[in-house]
């Protein structure tokens, strides 16, 4: 990780934009190679109410040049610029310095899409939909469930590292189908293991506000859309504000679950609210257990076939012009579905 100059790079289009940073395409004009820039959120800068951003682009900054990448399935940070006035580059007229940062560009989809791309009848919801919460077709080439392991291996690297890594919603996470592959893109939301976050002046927060995000973003008590319009919207959309608020919430939902179901789910609710799981092996040992009880419920569905044929017309969505603006090629990723 350097310091760069940005005219190196040929800007591109946008690629999305959240509550604190914006994305851009853009291409390395001495390797060729395809990166994303982030920026804070241009509204923010132009009101100067951006100082906390740039603080958390900073601390992210000296987290990942400790860690390196010895953290596999996270977008490389390649570089960031000096904190400087960057209208000329990219044609505004903020009036006000900030960082950039440059990273490597994920390939495959963002499990939910761009908000904005929502309100336009884009089906953002789909990616979390097919692969996540209801994986009704799943290839042969693969291990069941890839994205919940996938994201239980990042979180334990960094955990082991000394750090938990949080706000990992579905919108911070790249999925390719045909691999199984996640990349997280998003990493901005990372604190010390050992240092208690209370003393800061900020809620307390461990290793199970992670968990909580598993459970709210990656586990449902519904069943499996039988149309393809069930596939449309995302799942707890919101980020976690209020933790306890949450918990009670997913247990009233599950406790109308049916009974396997309702039995794995709820002990984990209750191990997290008491903030009582002693090691990171424990969580993820209830986790698969919870999946294994939730696969075999899909296999068991009166109405699988039905079932099956929306998830495939809701897959087939992904051939559509939204998605074409990232790294996926829907033809040689889906292919593998065999629907």
């Amino acid at each position: 990780m350097e310091q760069v100059d940005l005219n190196r790079y040929e800007l591109g289009g946008a690629l999305g934009s959240g509550a604190d940073y914006e994305v851009r395409a853009a291409v390395d004009r001495e390797t060729g190679q395809q990166v994303v820039l982030k920026r804070p959120q241009p509204q923010m800068v132009r009101r100067r109410i951006h100082a906390g951003i740039e603080e958390r682009t900073d601390r992210t900054l000296r987290a990942r040049q400790e860690v390196g990448r010895a953290i596999p399935l996270v977008a490389p940070v390649l570089g960031y610029t000096e904190r400087t006035l960057h209208d000329a580059y990219f044609g505004d007229s903020l009036g006000q310095e900030y960082r950039v940062t440059v990273e490597e560009r994920a390939r495959g989809i963002p499990l939910v899409g761009d908000p904005m791309a929502r309100i336009t009848g884009v089906p953002v919801g789909a990616g979390q939909n097919l692969f996540a919460l209801f994986p009704l077709v799943e290839p042969d080439t693969q291990p069941p469930f890839p994205i919940h392991r996938q994201l239980l291996d990042v979180e334990e690297g960094f955990y082991q590292a000394g750090y938990i890594l949080l706000d990992l919603r579905p919108q911070n996470v790249f999925y390719q189908p045909a691999s199984g592959r996640i990349t997280v893109i998003d990493c901005g939301d990372l604190i010390e293991r050992d240092i208690d976050s209370a003393s800061k002046g900020t809620p307390f927060r461990d290793i199970h506000d992670f968990y909580l995000e598993m459970l709210k973003f990656y586990t449902t008590p519904r069943r499996p859309p039988s149309e393809a319009t069930g596939y449309r919207e995302p799942h707890g959309l919101r980020p976690v504000v209020r933790f306890e608020q949450e918990l009670d919430q997913m247990s009233r939902d599950f406790g109308e679950a049916a009974g396997p179901l309702r039995e794995a789910a709820l002990p984990m609710f209750e191990k997290v609210r008491g903030r009582s799981y002693g090691d990171f092996g424990g969580f993820r040992r209830d986790m698969t257990t919870y999946l294994e009880v939730l696969r075999e419920q899909n296999c068991r569905l009166p109405d699988l076939e039905q079932a099956r044929r929306g998830w495939a017309e809701a897959l087939g969505w992904l051939r559509g012009e939204y998605w074409q603006r990232f790294l996926f090629q829907p033809e040689a990723e889906l292919a593998v579905f065999n629907v």
